[in-house]
């Protein structure tokens, strides 16, 4: 059976775990790369011992070519999306979806023009915990929500940002912490608590000299009537794993690292064996593994096979970005921002 074939844009870290699951794939495989720097597209080549490419008009017209994964800068996910796209490649996107809102429309607006899937890596949403939350709060086992918290407490050495020109930039970041690092249990707090009406932040560059922001807190209004908050740093020494807090009329859950510490549930009885928390970015963002990105994949390519649409999609991707903005917003004019 013809495996389908993946392509990589750019060739940093992520790379490497988009190029770890896709290794996995039982009908799937990696078959280019490409890096607009020669010579990081000649060390991947020798690397990963495929083709690559250092032109994305070559690079799209590699034989057998059909998901392309862009693994570039935050912001240079719209440039690659529009594409390859445009050549008729599914797209599967690293968080965030982009860092404009309008970018990210129109690159949602190109995948369908052109009849492609458009999916964004938040490889979380397929954790084994969370997905167990998230169907108790559908069976509405929590009751009423009331509450819903993220706190990304994480710390980063000065040479994160020294060594990744790109990072805590405007215009290649987006931002700082609650964009890059904040977003992916952003992502999953919205998924569980519905859509936000309003948002009072205040962000702050603490610590490192980068244009975005390494510390930040938000305090949300949900149109469920429940109340959020959210915080994103890193610059918080040593750094503590992420932290996902839903409270209901009926109880509550926590997840630590993706891992479900602690469920009181009025009336209801849950085996929780005490786990190890690992795993997570929050003090090494090389320690995550790609077992989830695999996951994601899977999910995916059934979407291609099946034509509909991938679980997380350029609209639900645009979610946490249209908050992430508003937070910025907020705190930039000192005012509460409505969604």
């Amino acid at each position: 059976m013809k495996k389908t074939g993946f392509g990589i844009i750019g060739t940093g870290a992520i790379a490497g775990k988009h190029a770890d699951a896709i290794k996995e794939l039982d009908n799937g495989e990696l078959i280019a790369m490409c890096s607009s720097n020669p010579e990081r597209a000649r060390s991947a080549s020798s690397k990963f011992e495929i083709k690559t490419y250092s032109d994305i008009t070559d690079f799209l017209k590699h034989p057998g070519l059909d998901i392309v994964c862009v693994c570039t800068a935050s912001g240079k996910h719209y440039e690659a999306t529009i594409q390859a796209a445009n050549a008729g490649k599914h797209v599967i996107v690293e968080k965030p979806i982009e860092i404009n809102l309008d970018r990210a429309d129109k690159m949602i607006q190109t995948c369908w023009e052109n009849g492609v899937k458009l999916g964004v890596i938040f490889q979380n949403r397929f954790n084994e915990d969370y997905l167990l939350l998230k169907k108790w709060v559908k069976e509405g086992l929590l009751g009423d929500l009331l509450m819903g918290n993220a706190y990304v407490n994480w710390f980063r050495s000065p040479t994160y940002y020294s060594e990744s020109p790109w990072k805590g930039t405007l215009s290649g970041d987006g931002g700082g912490a609650f964009i890059n690092q904040g977003i992916h249990t952003i992502d999953l707090l919205l998924d569980i608590m519905g859509e936000v009406s309003s948002v009072y932040a205040q962000v702050r560059t603490a610590l490192y000299a980068i244009e975005g922001e390494d510390i930040g807190a938000a305090v949300l209004n949900f149109r469920n009537g429940a109340l959020g908050n959210i915080t994103a740093s890193t610059a918080l020494f040593p750094g503590y794993p992420e932290r996902l807090e839903v409270y209901g009329k009926n109880g509550s859950v926590i997840l630590e690292a993706g891992k479900m510490t602690h469920q009181n549930i009025q009336g209801f009885e849950h085996s929780n064996p005490q786990k190890n928390i690992e795993g997570s970015g929050f003090s090494d963002p090389m320690a995550i593994g790609h077992q989830l990105h695999l996951e994601q994949f899977r999910d995916f390519l059934e979407a291609v096979k099946d034509d509909r649409e991938p679980l997380v999609n350029g609209q639900e991707a645009r979610k946490s970005l249209e908050l992430i903005t508003g937070i910025y917003e907020s705190s930039r004019e000192g005012r509460v921002v409505f969604l």
